[in-house]
């Protein structure tokens, strides 16, 4: 009962109240032999900057429960600088989706490329570890409102798949 009534009292925050940039310069270590950064190192930049969007909403400890998409569409090079902006697109219980906007610029021309996107699920955790409500997301602008209606259809989606899951699973078991 108690923690149906604290649900109902946490206060929505807006999309920007999440809102973090970090960027980085690319080093030789991150890359691979034809000067690109891995993929790897931009996923992890990508998480870096989705848990700070996440922990700015629920005010708590987040955890990654997983990457929904991530779409590489340029490469980065070797002493590029790259950009991650984040925000929570949609906020679920415990559950919060970040959305990852990655891009590229050469710092010599000033020239900027889109990188990649990336959808990650992030859960709030309290002192115990124990999955905690979250704010609702309060969107204001509306692309904000798009990528809401978008992230709650696929939240729709993901909870679907994971019944079906668990069905294949328990019949497999029987």
């Amino acid at each position: 009962m108690q923690e149906k009534q604290a649900r109902r009292e946490l206060a929505g925050k807006p999309v920007s109240a999440s809102a973090t940039m970090l960027a980085t310069l690319v080093e030789v270590a991150d890359t691979n032999p034809m000067g690109n950064i891995h993929g790897g190192a931009i996923m992890k930049l990508a998480d870096q900057a989705a848990a700070a969007a996440a922990i700015r909403h629920s005010g708590h400890i987040c955890v990654t429960a997983s990457i929904d998409r991530l779409d590489f569409l340029n490469a980065v090079h070797v002493g590029d600088l790259v950009t991650l902006k984040s925000s929570v697109n949609y906020a679920h219980r415990s559950s919060m989706e970040v959305g990852v906007h990655i891009e590229t610029e050469r710092l010599d021309t000033g020239e900027r490329k889109h990188v990649a996107s990336a959808l990650l699920i992030f859960v709030a955790l309290d002192e115990q570890c124990k999955p905690v409500q979250v704010p609702p997301v309060i969107p204001e602008t509306e692309s904000e409102k798009i990528r809401y209606r978008e992230a709650e259809q696929r939240y729709q989606q993901r909870a679907e798949k994971r019944a079906q899951e668990r069905l294949r699973r328990a019949g497999a078991n029987s």
